[in-house]
């Protein structure tokens, strides 16, 4: 991904209830309110964010990378309600192996819905068919069975342990490590 022909500030994704799409500065209460959120940060890799600031700074920089082709992070909005629910990512690509990384988070008011399945299902399929990754990875708590499930439902299977990965606020924690291969059938 990281080449400078490619831009992904346009990418928008439909799915029947969402809408993948940049984050915006106009996201950014929102966004802080999801980052503050000590249920959706229970195991992320940084702890929660302290103000509007620090969300504003960190979708410009998201904006920037987007159309610099680094990463490509999309914000995930309910269609009904025009609500920000979470965001899908997909990062550390290595073009030549056609494979990355993928994080995805939901706030809590929007889970059980099938949203993060449905978000990745249309994530996963433009990864794989518009950017041509074939291999997508995932780190995740081993105490956080909700994204063990997500992933397993979406096809990835677990592949490893590794211990003392993170460093979260003075807490060291271990990550289990997911793949998915997707094949052209």
């Amino acid at each position: 991904m990281a080449s400078a022909s490619k831009d992904y500030s346009a990418v928008i994704i439909q799915t029947p209830r969402l809408t993948l799409r940049p984050l915006s500065v106009a996201d950014a209460p929102a966004w802080l309110q999801i980052m503050q959120d000590p249920d959706v940060l229970r195991y992320w890799s940084h702890g929660p964010w302290k103000d509007e600031d620090e969300a504003e700074t960190a979708i410009k920089a998201d904006m920037a990378a987007l159309e610099r082709g680094e990463y490509l992070k999309l914000a995930i909005v309910e269609n009904e309600t025009k609500r920000l629910a979470g965001m899908c990512l997909l990062f550390g690509v290595h073009e030549a192996s056609r494979r990355c990384w993928i994080g995805f988070c939901l706030a809590n008011q929007f889970w059980g819905k099938g949203y993060m399945t449905e978000a990745l299902t249309g994530f996963l399929d433009y990864a794989h068919k518009i950017l041509a990754m074939r291999r997508f990875e995932a780190d995740t708590d081993p105490n956080n069975t909700r994204c063990q499930a997500v992933l397993e439902r979406m096809g990835f299977e677990r592949e490893g342990l590794l211990r003392e990965r993170w460093l979260v606020d003075g807490e060291v924690k271990d990550a289990l490590i997911y793949g998915l291969v997707k094949r052209d059938s």
